[in-house]
């Protein structure tokens, strides 16, 4: 029936390095078919306005992510690592991995099958939802 929902994630190392220690984690919600691994850069900023780039699939330090996608199809355009670069600061490095919600593909299918069509995906940022959970504390407190 399809793809389900892609995802762009960008993770910050305020160091610049990337010491492959998040892969343990990924390759678990990879395996247990959370999700798939579908394309990913690395991009270190070296200067204020020069940046290296080490795409997933021709990286040989980035072989342990390659081992987990099950495709890279190229979705990243120049565009959207320039993006990335740009609000970053000198000296740090990010990880920019495009993931397909693979979870969701058979709850859409039941939905469709039922006469029903997934209009709509929102995703709030976890630190978002924390603040809120503490600001809704608070005034709970106040009262």
């Amino acid at each position: 029936m399809g793809a389900g929902p892609v995802e762009i994630v960008t993770i910050g190392f305020e160091k610049g390095k990337f010491d492959g220690s998040i892969i343990a984690e990924l390759s678990k919600v990879v395996a247990d078919g959370t999700i798939t691994l579908i394309d990913g850069v690395f991009v270190h900023k070296t200067g204020e306005h020069s940046f290296e780039i080490a795409e997933l699939s021709e990286d040989p330090d980035l072989n342990e992510l390659v081992g987990i996608a099950a495709r890279v199809d190229g979705l990243l355009s120049e565009d959207d690592v320039d993006t990335v670069a740009d609000t970053l600061p000198v000296g740090s490095a990010a990880a920019v991995l495009v993931f397909e919600h693979t979870w969701i593909i058979p709850v859409r299918d039941a939905i469709v099958a039922a006469g029903g069509e997934l209009l709509d995906t929102v995703r709030i940022p976890g630190p978002a939802v924390d603040a809120l959970l503490d600001e809704l504390a608070e005034l709970e407190e106040e009262e």
